[in-house]
């Protein structure tokens, strides 16, 4: 029998996160937390010390399995991102200084844990799309990006020809998978980092990786970096860069207008103006996009380290039954807004306490449609 993803790439991306799995994030595994000041994988594993590869490694084991695989494939999911950080292949590493006494602190075996990921891909017949979500020195200053608060990443040459040479290496080790759909270059840069930064850091990238996996095969793909697409009007455009894809992501809780906006105008935003967004950036950047990130999150408080408040939200005040109905409308109109993108990645397949940005359970509970295909 054919393997499925070397017979017929997907035509369009449906797929989700595995966030919280290689890369931790407080808010998305609180039982991990429980008990210490960290914030980020940097600091939890320098908090823990000696005692971090154990319950770390027992995660890795338990939060994404087999038995996940096999399900996002029986629904018609097509795909997987998968969040790794640039500790992932172990030392050595540039250092930071929030490592303090040890230049490595981070627990190895991750890339055991990725190649399991890729075979079980293999296996059901799902798209890979590896995305560097952590680079050295933290590129966004999220806990996401490994080091809450700080955002270093593009100040210093070691930091970004480290990450240039990991994805590289990661292009070598997966570029002769059949499940590797492609590469995501960094996930969500500073708008800090100013675009010529960031264009120059895509193109060395975009050679790497390259030089392992030819565009036939792979997809090389870049984020926004919370920019206008039109920043990058004439970028990476065909015949020298080939099978490149611009990455945006949409959420609707983290700006205050949206924050304050009830839920008829979360459904005009989701279907309409993101609709009418997804063909104006495709057809000015001339290249394929994706929405790598979307959620039916609706309430800051849940999911975030920083924010202030006031933490109010469409949904605050209805009963379940409108609830119910709220979710299932926002998660429809978002749907048919980004079925008009190259595709799509929910953000995430798991979370232990925030099912409006679990995927599994927002299609145990009806939100999301039981099939996808």
């Amino acid at each position: 029998m054919e393997n499925p993803v070397i017979a017929s790439p997907p035509a369009r991306l449906r797929g989700v996160n595995l966030g919280g799995w290689l890369v931790l994030e407080k808010w998305m595994t609180p039982s991990l937390f429980e008990g210490l000041a960290a914030t980020d994988e940097t600091t939890w594993c320098v908090e823990l010390g000696r005692d971090a590869p154990t319950r770390l490694r027992a995660h890795w084991d338990r939060f994404v399995t087999r038995d996940d695989f096999a399900w996002l494939a029986g629904i018609g999911i097509n795909a997987v991102r998968i969040p790794i950080g640039h500790w992932i292949l172990g030392p050595p590493y540039p250092y930071h200084w929030k490592y303090g006494v040890d230049p490595y602190p981070f627990v190895e075996g991750g890339i055991d844990v990725l190649d399991r990921a890729v075979a079980w891909a293999e296996e059901f017949g799902i798209g890979v799309m590896l995305d560097l979500h952590a680079a050295p020195g933290c590129q966004n200053g999220f806990d996401n990006g490994g080091i809450m608060g700080v955002c270093e990443w593009h100040t210093r040459e070691d930091y970004v020809a480290y990450a240039v040479e990991l994805l590289g290496r990661f292009a070598g080790r997966y570029g002769s998978s059949p499940a590797l759909y492609g590469i995501e270059v960094l996930n969500e840069p500073s708008w800090d980092v100013s675009t010529k930064q960031l264009e120059d850091y895509n193109e060395r990238a975009y050679r790497a990786i390259r030089a392992h996996c030819p565009p036939e095969r792979v997809a090389v793909v870049f984020h926004d970096g919370f920019r206008s697409h039109r920043e990058y009007l004439g970028f990476m455009q065909p015949p020298q860069f080939e099978n490149v894809i611009f990455d945006v992501h949409r959420y609707q809780c983290f700006e205050r207008a949206d924050i304050d906006m009830d839920i008829y105008g979360h459904l005009h935003k989701a279907g309409n103006l993101w609709r009418q967004e997804a063909g104006a950036i495709q057809g000015e950047l001339n290249l394929p996009a994706i929405v790598g990130e979307w959620s039916l999150g609706l309430d800051l408080k849940t999911v975030s380290l920083w924010a202030e408040g006031p933490f109010n939200h469409a949904l605050q005040h209805m009963d379940a039954f409108l609830e119910q109905i709220a979710y299932r409308a926002y998660g429809a109109a978002q749907l048919l807004a980004l079925e008009h993108y190259h595709g799509w990645f929910f953000w995430s397949y798991r979370t232990e306490t925030v099912p409006a940005w679990c995927f599994r359970a927002c299609v145990e509970r009806g939100w999301l449609p039981p099939r996808f295909q």
